[in-house]
């Protein structure tokens, strides 16, 4: 596979182009930024942790039949992916009380929310990927509500599998922002990532931060961190 020109670059990813128009190559890069960008950084191996933590949790959710857009890592920060038509649209889904979700309603963070919240930002950096709601999505023609109630289906599908794999490894899924896209033939399916950049993820026992929280708050080692839910994972999927 040839990786050709490239065609997207954003904070945490390059997109590159292959001799195949459907196959993409995702280059992880090892930039960190937290607070729309206000706060940048650079960790030595961040891409190649987020990638081989990606590539597992893909593999994960296809093998429990979630679409998605991943195709097979080909090296330490690469990896295939469907080409994809992104939906701006962040699902963000919230099992436990945490970051903005705790300061908007006044929720200790850490409280174990009643029910599964699920939440949407519109993917706009000049505005600040505000929190929309459905009539924002109809008004703005995001996607059509059978596509959005389809998304919202497939975000919590993800969230049982993802619950159920993180408990396997001893982590506490807090909550986790999803992207989703459709593919040169029109399918709907999930994309961009999952990894500690995306998903709030503290031990199962002492509540430690091992996710992007460490950058953000200035708590912790991020290699470190992204390291120990990487063998975590490796644990937990070949023993599961």
């Amino acid at each position: 596979m040839q990786k050709g020109q490239l065609v997207y670059e954003g904070k945490a990813k390059r997109l590159y182009e292959t001799e195949y128009p459907d196959v993409l190559v995702v280059e992880y890069k090892n930039a960190l930024t937290a607070f729309n960008g206000q706060k940048k950084a650079e960790e030595q191996g961040k891409g190649a942790l987020n990638n081989k933590i990606s590539s597992i949790l893909f593999e994960t959710l296809h093998q429990a039949g979630v679409a998605n857009h991943w195709v097979k890592q080909i090296s330490e920060d690469e990896q295939l992916v469907k080409h994809t038509k992104i939906i701006p649209i962040e699902v963000v889904v919230r099992n436990v009380a945490a970051g903005s979700l705790a300061k908007r309603l006044g929720l200790t963070e850490g409280h174990q929310l009643g029910q599964t919240v699920v939440e949407y930002y519109y993917k706009d950096d000049e505005l600040g990927d505000p929190l929309i709601n459905e009539d924002h999505i109809k008004l703005l023609n995001l996607v059509d509500s059978d596509d959005l109630a389809r998304m919202k289906d497939m975000a919590l599908v993800v969230n049982d599998c993802l619950l159920d794999c993180f408990k396997q490894c001893d982590l506490k899924l807090i909550d986790f922002k999803l992207e989703f896209g459709y593919d040169r033939s029109g399918e709907l399916m999930l994309s961009d990532e999952i990894s500690p950049d995306t998903c709030r993820l503290w031990d199962i026992e002492t509540n430690e931060k091992l996710d992007k929280d460490v950058f953000r708050k200035g708590i912790g080692s991020v290699e470190k961190s992204y390291s120990t839910v990487l063998e975590r994972l490796k644990g937990g999927v070949s023993n599961g």
